[in-house]
């Protein structure tokens, strides 16, 4: 089951109103351009999806609404973090019964949490239903960090089969997956986050690219994962040209924000993101447009031969 960690995985935004009530038609296009893009995944509630600023009763409509447009033809993984462990097991339990394929459990806390603590949480969620599960490491959001013997305990639980990285500060991906991979176990899926650094996790081993860009555009996203996973570090770098404005904008205004403005101009939805986070100026929305025109340049461009 842990190849269900493996490849590209999309994270759509999950557009919702004011009051935080899921655009379920806006969801559900999101959702076909990834499916008709032939994603690998797609990791519904993740950070980008909102997933933090939804009720249990609007996660459960964005699940159900993901499951009715895949109908099985995708990977769907289900962000369940929540603050209380009992509330994290619910939402896991709707998420199976929903039809989800995996899970994806970050360790959400307001007073921070122990590595006792978070093991516990873990285990307790992972527990709860027969669904495979993805160790969400995020500390930029959730203020947490896994120390590798935590990451190491968790990795001997049944169905906690992937761990989906931050990248590292130097940037040195082989040597972390060296480290780690004899210590977590054949067949436990490594993964990385941070969609500029991604490219380069994947040409130095990694299993997996959960990317932001992939949910809204998964065309391009897919033709930079092929070219890291086949080793064509030429082709990267000639691909990540087009990608750079952009990236620059996720480093300086985070992804959610830029992802948001992105999806408004491409008119995928006119959904904002939820208060208090604010979108993004009228400069600073003249330079996605920009990068999202570098991107498209792509179109244009035939892909290299091996």
């Amino acid at each position: 089951m842990s190849s269900r960690f493996h490849g590209l995985s999309a994270f759509p935004l999950t557009p919702a109103d004011e009051n935080g009530r899921v655009d379920v038609e806006a969801l559900s296009r999101l959702i076909e351009r990834l499916d008709a893009a032939g994603v690998d995944s797609i990791g519904l509630l993740g950070s980008t999806g909102s997933y933090a600023y939804l009720s249990r009763e609007e996660r459960l409509r964005a699940v159900q609404a993901a499951v009715e447009c895949l109908k099985g033809k995708r990977t769907l993984i289900v962000g369940a973090g929540a603050l209380r462990t009992d509330e994290a097991f619910a939402l896991a339990q709707d998420a199976e019964k929903a039809g989800a394929d995996a899970l994806l459990l970050a360790p959400v806390s307001y007073t921070p949490l122990t590595q006792e603590e978070a093991y516990h949480h873990f285990a307790a969620v992972a527990g709860s239903t027969a669904l495979p599960l993805c160790i969400y490491n995020n500390p930029s959001t959730t203020h947490f960090t896994f120390g590798e013997e935590l990451l190491v305990r968790l990795a001997y639980i049944p169905h906690i089969l992937s761990v989906k990285m931050p990248l590292p500060s130097d940037m040195q991906f082989k040597a972390e997956l060296e480290r780690l991979r004899p210590r977590l176990g054949e067949g436990f899926a490594i993964g990385y986050s941070g969609d500029w650094g991604c490219a380069d996790a994947l040409l130095q081993g990694a299993d997996s690219w959960y990317s932001v860009i992939a949910g809204l555009l998964p065309v391009p996203a897919q033709r930079l994962f092929t070219a890291a996973k086949a080793g064509n570090k030429a082709e990267v770098q000639r691909l990540q040209a087009f990608f750079e404005p952009l990236w620059a904008l996720f480093r300086t205004f985070g992804s959610y924000r830029v992802i948001y403005t992105a999806a408004n101009l491409l008119s995928l939805t006119h959904r904002q993101p939820p208060l208090p986070i604010m979108p993004l100026g009228v400069s600073d929305t003249q330079r996605v447009e920009e990068a999202l025109a570098k991107l498209a340049e792509l179109d244009a461009l035939p892909a290299a031969t091996p």
